[in-house]
């Protein structure tokens, strides 16, 4: 963008902060002049000035003049100084009990992600989906969004997004594909039953609320754990069909954290030209025994053998020696280029099977790779050749290419004299790079991807994930039943999970702090003042009763649908719970005035709370915009059409079912 460009959108946003508040003061006059005695909310200079850093906040997040986390600052900053909110109202995002709920989860899914819990999950999605982007996007969508009926959905989403990553590097599917339908799952899962989401757990308390008052006139029956059930599958069920549909033309194509799906790192990837891709080969039933070295493959066709996978045992070998003997039925690993292989398949007589299948999870991009490594002066290799360290045997990582002196061989590798500066192109599993780094053999020209996993730890995360899940959902009704009723919040219950991950060695506290994503945490902590704002001046009870007074009386049907419309328009703007606290009694009172059913509306107003699709203002929406490479018109054009789908599903459960 041109700095001429720039600086007129920078005028035009600072043009329409001073008119809305301009604007507002003068309209604040007016109202209050024309107030009647019957207690008409007047629009005041303050409700202006939060609309008008609610129009700030808007273009900031759409022309991304600064980074968004720099937007939630900027809120934390504004809103004081103009008086709207207290200084100490203004940071109280970053110890709200949602920042801190988020916080804490992220941590927990970290924990089960280092223990390869997460590699689990991708695994058996991975059966029953192959690499259909379709089938892994639904099967992915559904399971979030029934983990996030039962518990709160940022949770469900933050848990099972390492997963979802591991998926898109292990498929070659831009993880911005998958992120946002799980994202938006995951927020439309807590319409599934009554505990799925803040806005439905509050909606008893304040119909209960509505009774004790007697403000309604007539007394309003509570809803069931699973009145709205069949409301939130429809809606579920319709998110994933919208997004199997449009998808290909609303979501983004790349992005986010979905690495090449290329063997080599960019780095050196023209130095090795001919180390295109890892394939699968298939000894056919007429071959007969021979060893790995009669076959010359790396001399003959620059191609390495780097597994051998024996169906007779079910066993893989994944640094095979030359000596390794080749039998009838194996099934090869080979890298190298494409047509190098097809030519090894034709000569030798073998089956060319395509892509990696047997050994597609082994050797995925999550849990394996390639890396050129520099023989260092001080190294165990110098001096000596490959075969007498029994390299293979020892690391468990196969050598592909040797350069020395400025050339490069593919040849009988085993048998060189390493020397000092000679470079050896590696592949192998992630986690025996790890090891072969302690030793200080190599120096390694790119950085190793993957992560030392601690799978002896994979009970000890799953333990703390049940006890903070059991906190969620029993510390009460337990304490209750012994006498002593004590209340724990969401925040302090999943801090307990997390510091006993750390407690116990599943994460260190370093790599807690490391997996928090600030950018995320400060984003939230800055729209939370906002919403406040909103509140406490009065601008969203403004609007809400503006915007009620002037339908007048209409059908029951429209009635519904403009709840509906506020209700989405608000928890855009406002946090759900808060959108939830001030429009239920309204809306019920409103509804009892139109003759319409005040239970019925109360839940159109708790389910609409779900409807957040069109900015990041939504906690799960802000968590997966930076790991999905998310830009707010992504957003706004998913977001526009699941706004519209979601009210008509919703009204259109109702009017039938209801």
């Amino acid at each position: 963008m041109g700095s001429r460009k720039k600086k007129f959108l920078w005028g035009a946003g600072m043009l329409l902060l001073v008119l809305l508040i301009t604007c507002g003061g003068s309209f604040a006059a007016e109202a209050a002049e024309a107030a009647a005695e019957g207690g008409k909310i007047v629009f005041t200079l303050q409700m202006g000035i939060v609309m008008a850093a609610l129009g700030l906040a808007i273009l900031l997040f759409i022309f991304e003049w600064v980074r968004v986390d720099v937007v939630g600052i900027i809120m934390m900053v504004l809103l004081p100084i103009v008086g709207v909110v207290s200084p100490k109202e203004a940071i109280s995002g970053l110890a709200s009990n949602a920042v801190v709920s988020i916080i804490a989860v992220i941590i927990i899914g970290a924990g089960l992600d280092k223990t390869g819990c997460m590699n689990v999950l991708a695994r058996k999605i991975l059966q029953m989906a192959g690499e259909s982007e379709s089938r892994i996007m639904t099967l992915i969508s559904a399971t979030v969004a029934f983990i996030s009926s039962f518990m709160q959905n940022i949770g469900a989403a933050a848990l099972f997004m390492p997963a979802a990553i591991r998926i898109g590097k292990q498929t070659g599917i831009p993880v911005s594909r998958i992120l946002m339908p799980m994202g938006f799952c995951a927020i439309i899962g807590g319409t599934i039953t009554l505990v799925g989401a803040s806005p439905t757990i509050l909606l008893n308390d304040l119909i209960l609320q509505s009774n004790d008052l007697g403000l309604l006139g007539v007394q309003v029956e509570p809803l069931g754990l699973f009145t709205q059930t069949p409301i939130g599958i429809a809606l579920v069920s319709c998110a994933i069909i919208y997004f199997i549909l449009l998808g290909r033309f609303i979501l983004p194509k790349g992005g986010g954290d979905d690495d090449s799906a290329s063997l080599l790192p960019t780095d050196i990837a023209d130095t090795y030209q001919e180390v295109a891709a890892a394939y699968e080969v298939k000894v056919p039933d007429s071959f007969s025994t021979t060893s790995l070295e009669d076959l010359h493959v790396r001399a003959n066709y620059h191609s390495s053998v780097v597994g051998i996978f024996t169906p007779s045992t079910s066993s893989k070998n994944f640094a095979p020696t030359k000596d390794e003997s080749i039998k009838a039925g194996d099934v090869l690993a080979v890298v190298g280029n494409e047509d190098h292989i097809k030519e090894l398949c034709d000569k030798l007589s073998l089956e060319f099977l395509g892509d990696l299948n047997i050994f597609a999870e082994d050797y995925s991009p999550n849990n394996a790779g390639v890396i050129e490594g520099i023989v260092t002066p001080r190294s165990e290799l110098v001096g000596k050749t490959l075969a007498e360290v029994q390299f293979r045997k020892t690391n468990h990582l196969v050598p592909v290419v040797i350069c020395t002196g400025g050339a490069c061989t593919f040849g009988d590798l085993s048998d060189h004299v390493l020397q000092p500066g000679d470079a050896v192109l590696l592949f192998g599993q992630w986690k025996n790079f790890h090891a072969i780094n302690k030793k200080k053999t190599f120096t390694f020209t790119t950085a190793i991807e993957g992560e030392i996993m601690r799978e002896e730890k994979a009970t000890t995360a799953v333990i703390w994930l049940a006890v903070a899940i059991g906190l969620v959902l029993g510390f009460e009704p337990v304490t209750a039943m012994l006498g002593i009723p004590m209340k724990l919040s969401l925040s302090v219950c999943l801090l307990t999970g997390a510091l006993g991950m750390v407690l116990t060695n599943v994460l260190s506290i370093d790599e807690a702090y490391q997996s928090v994503d600030w950018m995320t945490i400060f984003l939230l902590a800055g729209l939370i003042p906002l919403g406040l704002a909103f509140q406490k001046t009065g601008a969203a009870e403004w609007i809400a009763t503006t915007i009620i007074n002037a339908i007048g009386v209409v059908p029951n049907i429209v009635f519904l649908l403009v709840v509906g419309l506020l209700t989405s328009f608000f928890t855009l703007v406002v946090s759900n719970v808060g959108a939830t606290v001030l429009l239920v009694p309204l809306c019920m009172s409103m509804a009892v005035q139109a003759g319409s059913d005040p239970r019925i509306t109360a839940m159109v107003v708790a389910l609409a709370a779900s409807n957040t699709f069109v900015l990041p203002t939504h906690q799960v929406n802000a968590l997966i915009m930076r790991p999905g490479g998310y830009r707010t018109t992504d957003y706004a054009r998913a977001g526009f059409g699941m706004t519209i789908l979601f009210l008509i599903v919703l009204i259109g459960m109702l009017y039938l079912f209801y």
